[in-house]
């Protein structure tokens, strides 16, 4: 398999940073020989910087880049672009794959059945990375349809993996059930650290010194809970003396509802996600 990874053909339709930092990781790895990818971008100073960095192709035409791959049964055109330049981009594609031709879609909100209708091919992959995908620390969630075959289904996984990890989904779904869980997670962990500095900053810290405090507690405590596969519940009652600052501090998290808002806030993202796709 891992050689029929490295003479894969891969086409990049769009090339921002997502679409960098997945063609970064295949090519440092060696997972991906860089002759045999190509990638389209409208700008010529961004193709000069994608093809002297990583020995690409790159080329300005959507059209064009997917050509590249046409004649190769072992190829795949990744989608990497904006959901608003998406009917643009079929359109340029339009007629150019054939219909056993593997496409991979990393678009916010585009369904399975559109791209498999526009693009006239039955082999589509839809994934959803998030963003510290793009140092290689990612995860990915994805789903496809069942004319992808078990090999290609493993190329999907190594190719994915450039970005971090990979998890599977049965159904389409729970693409928008991650897209508001990991994908918009990232978010709620960021907004979390802000405000723990923010906190810091006001006890009487400087401000670098309160976010070094902040980011080394949340990394260095992510990293216990995978290690000690405890559950958090589990692992917040061992920092808890009774009357103590943990159990202080908890008593405020509660009536401040915190829990709910980051349910709401999960589910308000969700439902959005299922609104873009109907869009």
């Amino acid at each position: 398999m891992g050689n029929d990874l490295k003479n894969m053909h891969l086409a990049f339709i769009g090339c921002g940073v997502m679409a960098e930092s997945m063609i970064a990781g295949l090519v440092s790895k060696g997972l991906v020989d860089a002759g045999n990818i190509s990638a389209s971008h409208p700008r010529e100073a961004r193709r000069k910087e994608l093809a002297e960095r990583y020995g690409i192709s790159a080329t300005a035409g959507n059209r064009q880049a997917a050509e590249t791959i046409s004649g190769h049964s072992n190829s795949a055109v990744v989608i990497c672009v904006k959901p608003q330049r998406l009917e643009r981009v079929l359109d340029d594609l339009r007629g150019v794959l054939h219909p056993d031709q593997l496409v991979i879609s990393i678009v916010a909100g585009a369904t399975i059945h559109h791209l498999a209708e526009e693009l006239g091919t039955a082999k589509v992959v839809r994934a959803m990375p998030n963003t510290p995908s793009q140092i290689g620390a990612g995860i990915t969630a994805w789903t496809c349809t069942v004319a992808v075959g078990d090999v290609e289904r493993n190329h999907v996984r190594e190719l994915l993996k450039a970005l971090g990890k990979e998890l599977f989904v049965e159904t389409e779904n729970m693409i928008d059930m991650a897209t508001s869980l990991s994908a918009t997670g990232p978010t709620y962990i960021f907004m979390v650290m802000e405000a723990l500095t923010d906190a810091g900053v006001h006890l009487g810290f400087s401000r670098d010194m309160a976010k070094e405090l902040v980011q080394e507690t949340m990394l260095g405590s992510v990293k216990f809970a995978i290690e000690s596969h405890k559950h958090p519940a589990e692992l917040r009652n061992m920092v808890t003396s009774p009357g103590g600052t943990s159990a202080e501090a908890i008593y405020q998290m509660e009536k401040g509802t915190l829990r709910t808002v980051l349910s709401k806030a999960v589910y308000a993202a969700y439902k959005r996600a299922v609104e873009l796709g109907k869009k």
